[in-house]
Parts: C-alpha cells; sequence; structure tokens
C-alpha cells in the first residue's frame, strides 16, 4: 500500500469507508516486559507488516502500567513502519492530567487513533475503582478526548457481545449474562457511541452465532457506527483456556471438542 505522511494518517473509520466492504484484518499487540521483548517485537511487527494490516493496536498494561512503553512503540510503528496505529488508554490508575499529557504525545507523534477502555482493576484487586480525579468510565474519557482535541482522533471503544465481564461477577458460576443485563451493556455501548466513538472492537469470542446477534441488537438500538469482531488466534491449550477463563468466553462444544482430541 502507498505510505503515507504522517500528517495524512487516517483514522480507522475513515480506512473502512476506503475499503467498500472489502475484508480487512489488524494485529494487536501487548507491550513486552523485557528488553530483549521489546527487540523482539520490533523484528516480529516488522515481518508483519509485510501483511498490511489495516492497523495495528498497542494495548496499555493494567494500571497505566506500560502507559511510557506503550506511547513509545505507538510512534515508533508508526513512523518506522509507516503502520496506522491504534493506542489503547485506559481510565485505570491515571489522572486527568496523564491523559492529557497522553493525547498531547500521541498526537505529536501522528497517532489519530485511540481505544477508549474503563479498564481491568489493578493486580490483586477484584473491583475497579475510579481514580481520584481521574475518570469513572470509557464514556467519560471519550467525552474528554473530545472535548479537548474534537475530531483529531479517530475513537474506538470496547463491545462485549456476551456481555461485560462484570455482570457475571457475584453470580456464583454464572456463565451466561442476565437478559437485563445484557440490554443495560447494550444501552452503556450505545452511549459510548453517541458520546463520540465512531467504531466497536469486540471482546474475544468464539460463537459466531451470538456475536451475529449482538451485531443485530446494536443495529436494532440505534448503533450505526462500524463494528470489528475481536479475535484471538488459538496458540496453545493452556493460553486459550486461561484467556477464555479470565474473560468468561463462551467455548462452542465443537471447538472444545476438537481442543480435546
Amino acid at each position: 500500500s502507498k505510505p503515507r505522511s504522517l500528517n495524512t494518517m487516517p483514522t480507522i473509520k475513515e480506512r473502512i469507508a476506503e475499503m467498500n466492504g472489502k475484508p480487512f484484518y489488524s494485529f494487536e499487540y501487548f507491550p513486552p516486559k523485557t528488553p530483549a521483548g521489546v527487540s523482539n517485537i520490533y523484528e516480529r511487527v516488522e515481518r508483519m507488516a509485510k501483511l498490511e494490516p489495516m492497523f495495528v493496536d498497542i494495548t496499555w498494561g493494567a494500571g497505566g502500567t506500560t502507559s511510557d512503553l506503550t506511547m513509545e512503540l505507538a510512534s515508533n510503528f508508526q513512523q518506522q513502519f509507516n503502520l496506522e496505529t491504534q493506542m489503547h488508554l485506559t481510565c485505570t490508575n491515571i489522572s486527568k492530567e496523564s491523559v492529557t499529557d497522553a493525547l498531547i504525545k500521541a498526537r505529536a507523534a501522528g497517532i489519530r487513533n485511540i481505544l477508549c477502555l474503563r479498564g481491568d482493576p489493578p493486580a490483586g484487586q477484584d473491583k475497579w475503582q475510579a481514580t481520584e480525579g481521574g475518570f469513572n468510565n470509557a464514556v467519560d474519557l471519550v467525552r474528554y478526548v473530545k472535548e479537548q482535541h474534537g475530531d483529531y482522533f479517530g475513537l474506538s471503544v470496547a463491545g462485549y457481545p456476551e456481555g461485560h465481564i462484570d455482570w457475571f461477577k457475584g453470580e456464583e458460576g454464572a456463565d451466561e449474562c442476565a437478559r437485563d443485563d445484557y440490554m443495560r451493556d447494550l444501552q452503556y455501548l450505545k452511549d459510548k457511541v453517541d458520546a463520540g466513538a465512531d467504531s466497536i472492537i469486540t471482546q474475544l469470542f468464539y460463537d459466531v452465532d451470538q456475536y451475529l446477534q449482538w451485531v443485530k441488537d446494536c443495529r436494532e438500538i440505534g448503533i450505526t457506527v462500524p463494528i470489528i469482531p475481536g479475535i484471538m488466534p488459538i496458540g496453545s491449550y493452556a493460553g486459550f483456556f486461561r484467556m477464555t477463563g479470565f474473560c468468561k468466553t463462551k467455548i462452542p462444544q465443537a471447538l472444545r471438542d476438537g481442543l480435546d482430541a
């Protein structure tokens, strides 16, 4: 694909419109924990860039623990490899001042795309709590980015085809979101879009029928922005069950049988 200058990097919504219905994919990376890991990720991203993803994502470590590295990677992926980069930004353990600063740095680096998330509780904490002088949820974060930067950033938010994990907590053994909670979660997603989000990226899922029904439900309540399904390739048996267990993801019986075969 034709290289773009940093000043003309498009937003994800603009890129989707350019694709005109053609299939596309993106890659998500986690900031590594060691210097060797950092060097490895640059080599890997350079190789994977040849596959011409529409964009790449960099996650923001729980509680903002990787915020500096996330910013550095996002900036370098964009400048060195000419990849449209979406930087994750969460509300966990972060003050309004830090968010203001992160947005200014992202803009200076030519980053146009931000995924606004509430984030998980910090390690060792079961319940999520707002930081004093910070944000209560992704709706607040989306509003704030819009207030500060208008339409400069394309803003994505998370969608949960099976309902947010918080709805399962407190219901021992619950592996399905109650209908009322599911509808409340959809309404909350609409609030995020109404606040200014222009695309949705879903939590990982393996139940395709559930996903298709959820997209239909989104459209029925007036959510019209693009919805991008989140897919986690199965790298290892243990890793798959660890991640799906953590996220309380439904695993269709046929998939489970195939993995156990």
